[in-house]
């Protein structure tokens, strides 16, 4: 496994590949787990070689105790990334990515001023700014991301289409802890008792399913909010339905773009996100 610091020799290591290799990217920020583990395992079922970023981007945290708090264990994720088989490592540090401010604003389409955005002003804009600096870094045939992060899917697909980077975007599923708790790197912070009742989250989300057509969708939302906030370890900061393409709220009329409802939950000062496919 060959670990990279540079963007010049990052660059350089892709093209000398890609003209006889089909190469895929997964971009992470480090702390990994299983759920990341199955990302580089979809690339490597798709490609002859994957590449596996590990950044930790300081322009999408708004909150700067949030970006300090954020777990950080390289020699342990190498030695994941060793195990797994993966090829490349790219481990750049701050002054390389961003050896002067970047200023450039993105014009998102409205996908940034909701849900995350809406409660994470400037944080879409940051996932911008970092996921197009690694795509000419890592200019790989695909990229594969996990479902727990729908809204920044979203985004980073709409990204590729307005600014023509010619790479696919591949969706993977949500790997999920025993009791449905979205795999996630914050996991590490809950306590113990967090962790094992926060199957709540997923329990309530899949119970819109069997709710759908009998509520209204404000109605479900309310429901959703208060079961999970009746447990008093948790604290919901939204929950949504919205129409899958747009994220815009959704309409029984308009189901054609697929139904998703989608949360983000407080354990305390841990923040927690989740989402389930209601409608196809």
């Amino acid at each position: 496994m060959k670990i990279i610091h540079t963007l010049s020799e990052m660059n350089a290591e892709i093209l000398k590949h890609k003209p006889h290799k089909q190469i895929g990217f997964v971009p992470t920020m480090g702390a990994l787990h299983r759920g990341h583990i199955s990302l580089l395992e979809a690339s490597q079922a798709q490609n002859q070689l994957t590449v596996v970023s590990i950044f930790v981007n300081p322009t999408q945290f708004n909150n700067s105790s949030d970006l300090q708090k954020y777990p950080r264990t390289p020699e342990k994720d190498l030695e994941m990334l060793r195990k797994s088989g993966c090829d490349i490592v790219f481990m750049p540090n701050e002054n390389e990515m961003y050896p002067q401010p970047d200023n450039r604003i993105f014009d998102l389409q409205n996908l940034d001023k909701v849900m995350e955005g809406k409660h994470r002003p400037g944080h879409f804009n940051g996932v911008a700014q970092i996921v197009t600096k690694l795509f000419e870094a890592v200019p790989a045939h695909s990229a594969y991301f996990g479902l727990k992060d729908f809204q920044q899917l979203a985004v980073i697909k709409q990204l590729v289409e307005m600014l023509k980077i010619p790479i696919q975007i591949v969706a993977c599923p949500i790997i999920r802890e025993n009791n449905g708790l979205a795999m996630s790197s914050r996991n590490e912070l809950l306590t113990f008792e967090q962790r094992a009742q926060a199957g709540i989250i997923f329990q309530t989300l899949t119970q819109i399913k069997q709710f759908w057509g009998k509520k209204t969708i404000s109605q479900l939302e309310d429901w959703a909010i208060q079961t999970i906030n009746a447990n008093k370890l948790f604290n919901v900061e939204y929950f949504e339905i919205v129409n899958s393409r747009t994220l815009e709220k959704a309409d029984f009329e308009q189901i054609d773009d697929g139904i998703t409802a989608c949360t983000a939950v407080f354990a305390s000062q841990v923040r927690l996100i989740d989402n389930v496919q209601i409608l196809n």
